[in-house]
């Protein structure tokens, strides 16, 4: 019996520390040091919230910068890559498809490369950023939809870009609806009728780049 209370003894203090305790300071260095962050990056437009730094959204207007393609059709419930093998002919059917498109949405020879990242998904289905390479490859497009100086949309490009994690991992990339934003910001206007981040949750809508 002696070593049942010990042992009961063990399990309710650990339970104590580290089922409420611990949870409960992390929030509290969380809240007190990275409120923004810890409260899921949340963006918002006034006193509307359209959408997260962290996760994804699909735009379907042409006014508007698209990011990649999602296997959860842009569900942050349903965070998940394909699983396709490289090899998969399902995926590179795909992947063919999504490259005919981007040839003929924005007007490139048929041998003309794509960046990778803009007809491939992410593992969690979720990436919110692409490369700078993708949104100059949608610059032309977007400059003539909205009616302004493409030059002006590659500088947006230019301003919003980050640069590789502490200085040596990744690539450089742009947040996808941060970029929109300050595109809706500089041309004083959104476009279209619920395809912008004005009109969008968190993760919401589906559909291919």
């Amino acid at each position: 019996m002696k070593e049942v209370r010990t042992g009961l003894l063990v399990l309710l203090v650990f339970s104590v520390l580290l089922g409420i305790v611990y949870p409960l300071v992390v929030m509290g260095i969380g809240q007190l040091a990275f409120s923004w962050r810890a409260n899921g990056s949340l963006v918002a437009v006034g006193d509307r919230i359209v959408g997260s730094e962290l996760i994804g959204q699909f735009f379907s207007s042409k006014g508007y910068f698209h990011g990649r393609p999602s296997s959860s059709d842009y569900d942050p419930m349903n965070s998940g890559g394909s699983n396709l093998a490289p090899a998969s002919s399902t995926l590179l059917d795909e992947v063919e498809k999504r490259i005919a498109l981007v040839h003929s949405e924005y007007g490139l020879p048929e041998e003309s490369p794509v960046p990778a990242d803009f007809v491939l998904a992410s593992a969690s289905g979720l990436d919110p950023e692409i490369s700078v390479q993708s949104a100059l490859l949608q610059a032309e497009s977007i400059a003539a939809t909205r009616g302004i100086d493409a030059q002006a949309v590659r500088s947006l490009i230019q301003r919003y870009t980050h640069g590789p994690f502490l200085g040596a991992f990744g690539e450089e990339r742009v947040n996808v609806l941060r970029l929109n934003l300050a595109l809706d910001k500089l041309v004083g206007r959104r476009v279209g009728s619920g395809s912008g981040p004005e009109a969008s949750s968190p993760g919401a809508g589906k559909g291919e780049p």
